[in-house]
Parts: structure tokens; sequence; C-alpha cells
């Protein structure tokens, strides 16, 4: 009886460790999935909106229209390539109070602050160019001056526009340290600069959704070039 009592017990007790080493293995598996999942999580940000325009380009038109066609192209691509993509905006609106004194500042700090929970492997910031000249044209990629991958990925994506939008003055990167959004992500971040709206032609072009396709098609596989050589 004795013996039968210990065996029980035995037998109990094996059956609570290896309850308690199967939920350990789904816990470390669960975690492991998610920060594989975290990996592939991509961020893009279409610049200003609501309240603010943006760059206001001939004709009157403004930047954040076109910041959001071409940002929620560029979602659709790299989710069809098999990433995870958050936005921080899907609408016209700023992510701003109606009622902030200063919408600007606050909207700024909410993409921050929405970046920093998303944890993204990388950012792409999606803009429009001006200059005064009205000659000037051409896509521009944008990184942190001081940001290694940062200036790898600015460089896989500038080269992917200049080989698939054929600008006739292909333009290189461009290091900053002043722009909110490069100084303040703790991850890779580039802005990307799709063209200028201060050149008739090419803001012309840039109303058009084919063309804001193979925008979008550009800095996705520019993207894909550099994750891909990072592995």
């Amino acid at each position: 009886m004795k013996k039968y009592v210990m065996e029980l017990m035995m037998s109990g007790l094996l059956l609570v460790c290896f309850l308690l080493l199967s939920r350990q293995a789904a816990q470390v598996s669960g975690n492991m999935k998610i920060q594989e999942d975290n990996r592939k999580v991509i961020a893009v940000d279409p610049g200003h909106g609501g309240a603010d325009p943006g760059m206001v380009g001939v004709s009157g038109l403004e930047e954040k229209g076109i910041n959001l066609e071409i940002a929620g192209k560029l979602e659709r691509v790299l989710t069809d390539k098999g990433y995870h993509v958050v936005m921080t905006r899907k609408e016209d609106q700023g992510l701003y109070d109606s009622s902030a004194p200063n919408k600007k500042s606050q909207d700024m700090q909410r993409r921050i602050a929405f970046l920093e929970k998303a944890s993204p492997v990388l950012t792409v910031s999606i803009h429009q160019n001006s200059y005064s000249d009205p000659g000037i044209k051409g896509p521009q990629v944008f990184y942190y001056e001081t940001s290694r991958e940062g200036k790898r990925l600015a460089q896989e994506v500038q080269e992917s526009m200049n080989r698939k939008l054929l600008p006739e003055r292909p333009r290189g990167i461009k290091g900053n340290t002043s722009y909110y959004l490069l100084k303040r992500s703790k991850g890779t971040l580039i802005i990307v600069e799709c063209g200028f709206l201060t050149n008739p032609e090419e803001a012309a072009l840039l109303q058009k959704e084919e063309y804001q396709q193979k925008v979008a098609q550009a800095v996705a596989d520019g993207i894909e070039s550099y994750l891909s050589s990072r592995k």
C-alpha cells in the first residue's frame, strides 16, 4: 500500500513537471514567433495630413494627399511581398488633438511614439519636395547623417528609384541632422522625397495612379534589397 502511494505521488509530480515544462516551451516558442514577426514589421509614414497640407505646389497641389496615395500603394506592395506593414495614418488627418496649441509639434511627437510602440525593422516616411527653381526635379532620399543602417537603406532605395523612375538627372542620397523624425527615431528611418511639386512636369506625374504605383514599387524593391543584404 505504501509503495503504491509513493508511486502515485511520483506519477503526479512527473505530470506537474511535464505540464510546467510544456507551458514554458510554449511561451518560448511564442516569444520567438513574436520576435520573428517583429523583424518583418515595416512602418510607412505618410507625411503631414489634416490641417497640415505640407508642401503646396503648382496649381495649389497639396503634398499630404500625394503622400497618402503613394504610402497606401507602398503598403499594399510590401504586404504582397510578405511583410507586416503599419501606417502612422490612413486618412487625411494629423496625429494631434483639435484643441492642441501646437498641432505640428504634437503630431510629430505622436509619430515618434507610434514608431517606438510598433518597433519596426525600418521606417519609410513619404514626402514630396520643393525648390525655388521650378526646373529642379527627381526623387531624393534622406537619412540621419550618423546612421550607418539609415545610409545603407537610403542608398538601396535611391538606387532603385533612379533605376526604375529614370529621372533625367539622377540624384544621390543626402545625410541630415535637422529633420525631426530623423533626429528622434530610435530605429532605422529614411525620408523619401518622391519628387518636386514645384516642377510642373513632375507634379503632373505624381498625381497619376500609374506613376504613384511605380514610385511605390521602386521604394519597396529598395527596401527588399536592403533587408536581403542584412541576412
